[in-house]
């Protein structure tokens, strides 16, 4: 059984890393329908793609990591760090022979061996910058992934728009649309909306202007 990792929204904001898995017993059906990295595909074949690797799938885990767990885990480890300890969880619950990941270390040799060493059973890890690109099983997770962390981002947006009402967008610091909710948020109630990581520099910059009265600045 082959799997492949991959994650969507490292670098947001506002809302959710999401890691997810695929186990499947060989790519043919991926190949045969052009999966690949998520975002080069439009929402609406993502998210066909995500119900027929679903059906199609021996296994799949998505694993969903809130803000407020980024902000916390933050605190005593780092991003890849953390995306280690998500990869390991997926991939221990597949428990494939072999693995593809898409590495969050700008050393992909290093990023796989201390995914490998951790794991409980034994399984070979090769990991790859751009794998989403390289492996249709990696591409098939960072549709899961992707699919998942926008869900996630509509339903935020939603209870958010309840106190006030303008768009959220993507939930990433270089969006315009969520830069502009951010800074309404905070002019409105003096502090970030939940579900954003504060412990970005954009949520802390936001907050430090706000305190100074300079939110034009942001």
């Amino acid at each position: 059984m082959i799997a492949g990792v991959d994650e969507a929204g490292r670098g947001p904001i506002v809302g959710p890393l999401v890691i997810a898995g695929v186990m499947v017993k060989d790519e043919q059906l991926l190949v045969d329908n052009n999966v690949r990295d998520s975002k080069k595909i439009t929402p609406k074949r993502r998210q066909e793609l995500s119900a027929l690797i679903k059906k199609h799938a021996v296994s799949y885990e998505i694993l969903v990591i809130p803000a407020k767990d980024i902000d916390d885990m933050r605190k005593v480890m780092t991003l890849n760090e953390i995306e280690e300890n998500g990869f390991i969880k997926v991939i221990s619950k597949l428990k494939p022979t072999l693995c593809y990941v898409d590495s969050a270390d700008v050393n992909a040799d290093r990023f796989g061996k201390n995914i490998s060493a951790r794991l409980p059973k034994r399984c070979e890890i090769i990991s790859k910058h751009k794998a989403d690109d390289i492996y249709p099983v990696v591409g098939a997770a960072s549709i899961l992934a992707k699919t998942r962390r926008d869900a996630e981002v509509r339903r935020i947006e939603n209870e958010l728009q309840e106190q006030l009402s303008q768009p959220l967008g993507s939930g990433y610091p270089a969006d315009p649309i969520t830069q502009s909710f951010l800074v309404s948020w905070v002019r409105q109630y003096g502090k970030l909306p939940p579900y954003t990581r504060a412990s970005w520099k954009t949520a802390k910059t936001l907050l430090s202007t706000c305190k100074t009265k300079k939110l034009d600045e942001f």
